[in-house]
């Protein structure tokens, strides 16, 4: 049963629909799983296990009178805690809501189980999924499948945990910060950060809220480069206030081999250095697409300032998080922020301004952000992917300071800031692009590496392809050797 617990999706569903597993029984072996391994993991967090069971009891007999509910007909799988699900809690990991059962489903959870899903569970996140770790004072802390001791990354460290150990055989979670692609880097799976309103975030908000918050995403974690591509085509597509009229048409990859593509590769920058064994985990890559005949360019660059890139995102990534929070708590932000001092540009001085933005000053930072889009789209006009890490590291050990000031990376033997893991992420978070993060197998120390392949807007199959044919000669994810008995 190993075997079957990390055999992909689209496997999955074929042998439910040649009957040689039934949906039950697939729906069984995950929950076992579950009551096996998850009690030090920590991964799955809530499940609607009645539910399921009937479900999976209908799909089985949709099998047997020859009925097909699509292409995730009777597949067992979790979803992030922060999406929807009727019948499920939706907390955030914010104490005041662990209470808080939802009565509908996210459009997202809606698609996939129109598309023949039966969503069991839900996994575990940080606090208002505001960190690259995933502990909270509800569900406590989730670790990571290969070192205990340390994190499967944040916010959506749960799914990308659930995926590795063979607990779901896809996932769904979000990023606005790294929150799918640092996981799906600490944990060795495929996970794909789409761009921006290509995947409708209604339902994945515990506030109700139905604007879609900028930057923010919603995307799929996999084993294999293909159930990404999968998990976008039943996901992505306009929500009921633009359909029918938009219509969601995204370009197929054309690159049949990897000598039809033109990578550019993006391994380290002085504001963030990358420790070295990642560094040489994106040379392979890059080796290997090259042998394989494609152009490869390690100068390559878009012409903007990389710190001018990384100022407007952290400008635009905290005015998004901060945009709900209570009245009391903004005022006070406000309040001193008009104590600062003009030429103080601390950390916490940035913060405070980026968290209390006006309008006027957030308009601002969108036409910069709008200009570097179009800086990016004339760089992809000559590449059709860039090769990038997603952090400076690997998973790193739980570190639960509530001071981030005070929390610190070792890099190459150095300490560097936390807020380091923010800058990979914001390179295509604030310019809106997709990004496919592509596990490369596990480093000197028993730890997964995975890479970015960042493609321009709209390309997410393009990128999702690369990452395809680089896996077949890589073989990139490694179960977890304790899962895996």
């Amino acid at each position: 049963m190993d075997e079957i617990a990390f055999a992909d999706a689209r496997t999955l569903v074929k042998q439910i629909q040649d009957k040689e597993i039934s949906s039950r029984e697939l729906l069984d072996l995950f929950l076992s799983r579950i009551e096996k391994f998850d009690g030090d993991l920590n991964a799955v967090v809530c499940k609607r296990v009645e539910y399921a069971r009937d479900l999976a009891k209908r799909a089985d007999e949709a099998v047997s009178k020859g009925e097909n509910w699509g292409p995730l007909h009777g597949l067992p799988m979790t979803v992030k805690d922060s999406y929807n699900v009727e019948g499920l809690p939706t907390t955030f990991g914010i104490p005041q809501f662990k209470d808080n059962v939802v009565t509908s489903n996210a459009v997202a959870i809606e698609r996939l189980e129109s598309a023949g899903a039966i969503v069991f569970g839900k996994t575990n996140i940080p606090f208002n999924l505001a960190d690259i770790q995933s502990f909270n004072d509800i569900y406590g802390t989730t670790n990571n499948p290969y070192d205990l001791e340390r994190t499967p990354g944040g916010s959506s460290g749960g799914s990308a945990a659930a995926v590795a150990a063979g607990f779901s055989p896809v996932e769904m979670g979000s990023d606005i910060g790294g929150s799918i692609r640092a996981p799906a880097h600490f944990c060795g799976v495929f996970g794909l950060k789409p761009t921006w309103n290509i995947l409708p975030l209604r339902g994945h908000s515990v506030l109700g809220s139905l604007t879609p918050r900028d930057i923010s995403v919603i995307g799929p974690f996999a084993r294999n480069a293909q159930d990404l591509e999968l998990m976008l085509e039943i996901v992505a597509g306009a929500d009921d206030l633009q359909f029918p009229g938009w219509n969601l048409s995204l370009p197929k990859a054309d690159q049949k081999e990897l000598r039809d593509f033109r990578v550019a590769v993006w391994s380290d920058e002085s504001i963030a250095p990358v420790d070295s064994e990642i560094i040489d985990r994106i040379g392979l890559v890059a080796k290997i697409a090259s042998s394989g005949g494609a152009k490869v360019d390690f100068e390559a660059r878009p012409s903007f300032s990389v710190k001018e890139s990384h100022e407007t995102y952290e400008k635009l990534l905290h005015a998004a998080m901060s945009a709900q929070v209570p009245e009391e708590e903004f005022l006070a932000r406000w309040e001193k922020r008009q104590n600062l001092d003009s030429d103080d540009f601390s950390d916490l001085a940035r913060l405070t301004r980026n968290t209390t933005l006006l309008h006027r000053e957030w308009f601002t930072a969108n036409e910069r952000r709008t200009k570097l889009r179009w800086e990016w789209h004339e760089f992809f006009k000559e590449y059709d992917v860039v090769l990038a890490p997603v952090a400076s590291v690997c998973a790193f050990s739980h570190d639960q300071n509530p001071k981030i000031s005070e929390r610190l990376l070792k890099v190459n033997g150095e300490k560097r800031p936390y807020n380091d893991l923010f800058f990979w992420a914001g390179l295509s978070c604030v310019s809106y692009l997709p990004s496919t993060v592509l596990p490369t197998g596990l480093g000197n120390d028993g730890l997964p590496i995975g890479i970015q392949v960042i493609g321009a807007e709209m390309q997410d199959l393009k990128t999702i392809r690369f990452a395809q044919l680089i896996d077949e000669q890589l073989n990139g994810f490694v179960p977890p050797e304790k899962y895996s008995v």
